[in-house]
């Protein structure tokens, strides 16, 4: 039986581990054979099949986003433009009563997946567990439609963690103002009997690359007996499970009214704070009370420190849940896909909370989005590049003007790096993108079909707002039209549809 190829891969700056933490290599090597890395560092004294030198680059393992946007994002449609709620973006009383519907086909929810995770690779983002809202959506999503999903992540080459997104609530906006909660028990449980079924038939799928999860909605749309379910479901097959919560005041008040605990309370009630658990986004709690309880259940939280930012919140402090225990990874949550981007302002505003620059380092965001997100998911073959380790590798180019004169190339990307300076990407041992070209994709056509898709979501915000006003007029750009069409206008003239 023949061997697989083996690669080695060159480059001025090469991010190893050595059994404790990242080392960085000068002119290191990385080798690999199949799905499996061999060696690292410098002089492997062995054979190589192919040598591919990538000259002044750094070469890194992949970078794992816990709460992967998966979605054609519309949080830049709510970006300066008032209060989201009234621009139909949440569900509000008329339309929950005259019955909820999809904006998408089935074939537009699968693109948006096969849109977000081109531009995850693109990114240098290897494993993903992605997020897309519910808002748009008849319920929540399908079987049938992670099936599908399954096969984009596989053929695309992600390594992905999915399942079907299941909730037994929703929010919605009353016409005077007030939020009212919807509540359909049984539908709830029903998606978690889909979430269950898909990860029977699909943890370990296409060689591995694909897992199941266990991804209940927020904590706020979750009924006691369905995450009860989903605790004991997660225990019988070994299934991580995320569950966002903590992310706002209204959020934390309304589980306080109707559960009588903090959210991390009520979690730790409902067995849901041990090491399986992944938590976006941990910004309200308690306090110290609360963060004692992740420290003592092992539950990890998934820190989005950009989407956050935009509307003035941030999680106080990094350094001090770090330091007492909690084990962070990262996630974009937003568009764009850019973790190196999350790590820069997480580093920023992580300081700016702590009033130092004392309690958190680049090094602590860089660990976050590889080690960090490892430990979350219970991998120790994933965010290191080691003997023996998963060959999800990344490359990124360290020639740009941008980036300045190097001293550090870790320092250097962090100030000033994109996402987009990953010129290639081996997931699985795969090359996935090599030269900034994911594999099998006209990024032209992609870029067009989302246009057109967004056009439909924009449409999309008429249905649920009061009165269904024309949906043209329910976004405002940052700056004024100055011909006649103003605001009524399609925002971009040249590529969406008049109708």
């Amino acid at each position: 039986m023949n061997r697989p190829l083996r690669i080695g891969l060159k480059a001025s700056c090469v991010v190893g581990f050595d059994g404790r933490q990242h080392v960085l290599w000068r002119d290191g090597e990385v080798v690999f054979e199949g799905a499996r890395i061999l060696f690292v560092g410098r002089g492997f004294p062995g054979e190589v099949d192919q040598w591919i030198d990538h000259g002044n680059a750094l070469i890194g393992p992949g970078f794992i986003d816990l709460d992967a946007l998966g979605d054609l994002d519309s949080t830049v449609l709510t970006l300066d433009n008032g209060d989201e709620r009234r621009m139909g973006r949440m569900w509000s009383e008329e339309y929950l009563a005259t019955g909820p519907r999809e904006s998408y086909s089935f074939d537009e929810e699968v693109f948006k997946y096969r849109y977000a995770f081109t531009q995850l690779i693109r990114n240098g983002i290897t494993t993903a567990m992605p997020i897309t809202s519910m808002y748009y959506r008849e319920w929540a999503e399908t079987y049938d439609e992670f099936a599908a999903v399954a096969g984009v992540a596989a053929e695309l080459g992600l390594r992905a963690y999915l399942g079907p997104c299941y909730m037994s609530g929703m929010s919605y906006l009353c016409a005077d103002g007030s939020l009212a909660q919807h509540w359909d028990e049984a539908r709830g449980l029903t998606g978690l009997d889909a979430a269950e079924r898909f990860f029977r038939n699909f943890d370990g799928a296409h060689d591995g690359l694909i897992r199941g999860a266990l991804l209940p909605d927020r904590i706020q749309t979750c009924t006691p007996a369905l995450l009860q379910h989903t605790a004991a479901l997660s225990r019988e097959l070994d299934a991580p499970v995320r569950l966002h919560c903590c992310q706002s005041p209204g959020e934390y008040a309304l589980v306080q009214q109707l559960r009588g605990h903090s959210p991390l309370g009520w979690l730790q009630q409902l067995d849901l704070l041990g090491p399986r658990s992944l938590l976006p986004h941990g910004i309200y709690t308690s306090g110290d009370d609360d963060l004692r309880r992740l420290v003592d259940g092992g539950a990890s939280l998934v820190h989005c420190p950009v989407v956050f930012a935009r509307d003035g919140e941030a999680l106080n402090s990094f350094g001090r849940y770090r330091a007492l225990g909690i084990n962070l990874g990262l996630g974009t949550d937003t568009w764009p896909a850019d973790l190196l981007d999350n790590m820069r302002q997480g580093l920023n505003i992580a300081r700016l909370m702590e009033g130092n620059a004392e309690q958190t380092s680049a090094l602590d965001m860089y660990n976050a989005a590889t080690l960090g997100g490892a430990q979350a998911l219970g991998r120790d073959d994933l965010g290191r590049l080691a003997p023996g380790a998963k060959a999800d590798i990344t490359v990124f180019d360290l020639g740009g003007l941008h980036l300045g004169p190097l001293f550090d190339p870790l320092k250097n990307l962090l100030l000033a790096g994109r996402g987009d300076d990953c010129i290639a990407s081996y997931i699985d041992g795969r090359c996935v993108m090599q030269h900034g070209q994911v594999q099998g994709v006209d990024y032209r056509a992609l870029q067009q079909q989302a246009q057109q898709q967004f056009h439909t979501l924009m449409r999309s915000h008429s249905d649920r707002a009061f009165g269904q006003p024309d949906w043209r007029g329910l976004f405002k750009p940052a700056i004024p039209f100055a011909d006649a069409y103003s605001a009524a206008a399609p925002l971009c003239a040249a590529s969406t549809p008049q109708d």
